[in-house]
């Protein structure tokens, strides 16, 4: 594990554009003491140019009640976590995710009830910001165990003992596990992306799995907890997420090359407007 945790801890640490970092700092003020990191993940990641670009952000934070002055956001950040919420700083647009440091080593570990944490930071990520020594080793030790969740899972489907098709094969079980705008070929794109990558963490990861029922009963749930938080989190969001419907409209056109156009009433009553919005865009398979 030392060899894929030093490997975790050189990637979090390469420079980022200092409009980037600027902006995690921002995200972290705004949550003042209870701040303990910002991770800056996605796409975004390999672009220069960030005008227009919707940056992606992970603020992790010693506990919810400090973090937030509402108890009532405290409280949902707890029972359906993360908390998303949008912010703009310097002619940037962002959004960022909320969770404590137990929730993030939960997620990101084989203890998850769902992927959407480790399937992410198994992915490039940079820590953009820390409180100090103790917060930065902390969000390193978390995401060092996001890859070998996803190994864990995969290697049992396959028969094939190269590094990137695990890494393939556990990809393109996460985004069955979600409600996805993006193309079916997306989950491997991923890792052609940057093989040389894929390969040197796969070949870091400790060769540990289960047996293939049991992960075959695993990816089940995972799919089954998935696309059901999926939609929870999509009418939570419409609460803590100003202009959520919007935002979900512009991510399936971008993804999906639909044209979806948001009518008023649905910005007026943005939790029906989003629920409206998906057993229409399941039928249109525009979201799977």
């Amino acid at each position: 594990m030392s060899s894929l945790h030093n490997l975790v801890a050189a990637e979090l640490a390469e420079a980022v554009n200092p409009r980037v970092a600027e902006m995690a700092t921002a995200i972290a003020t705004k949550h003042g003491a209870a701040s303990r990191a910002v991770l800056f993940y996605g796409s975004c990641l390999r672009q220069r140019d960030l005008d227009g670009l919707m940056l992606d952000f992970y603020l992790i934070v010693s506990d919810y009640r400090a973090a937030f002055d509402k108890a009532w956001l405290a409280t949902a950040n707890r029972m359906i976590p993360p908390n998303v919420f949008p912010f703009a700083h310097r002619g940037l647009a962002a959004k960022y995710a909320v969770l404590s440091e137990a929730d993030f080593a939960r997620l990101n570990s084989p203890a998850a009830d769902n992927v959407s944490v480790w399937a992410r930071f198994a992915q490039p990520s940079r820590l953009v910001w820390a409180a100090n020594d103790a917060a930065r080793t902390t969000a390193t030790d978390a995401i060092a165990s996001a890859a070998p969740t996803l190994f864990a899972l995969a290697r049992p489907l396959i028969a094939s003992n190269d590094v990137l098709d695990i890494w393939r094969a556990g990809f393109a079980q996460t985004y069955r596990a979600e409600l996805r705008a993006e193309r079916e070929d997306r989950s491997g794109s991923i890792v052609d992306a940057d093989p040389d990558r894929y390969r040197r963490f796969g070949e870091a990861v400790p060769p540990a799995a289960m047996p293939r029922k049991n992960a075959l009963q695993r990816w089940a749930k995972l799919q089954r907890r998935g696309k059901y938080l999926s939609v929870v989190r999509l009418a939570k969001a419409s609460f803590t997420f100003a202009g959520g419907v919007d935002y979900l409209a512009w991510k399936i056109n971008r993804h999906a090359g639909t044209q979806i156009a948001i009518k008023p009433w649905q910005r007026r009553w943005p939790l029906l407007g989003a629920l409206f919005l998906v057993p229409k865009l399941l039928r249109q398979g525009a979201i799977r």
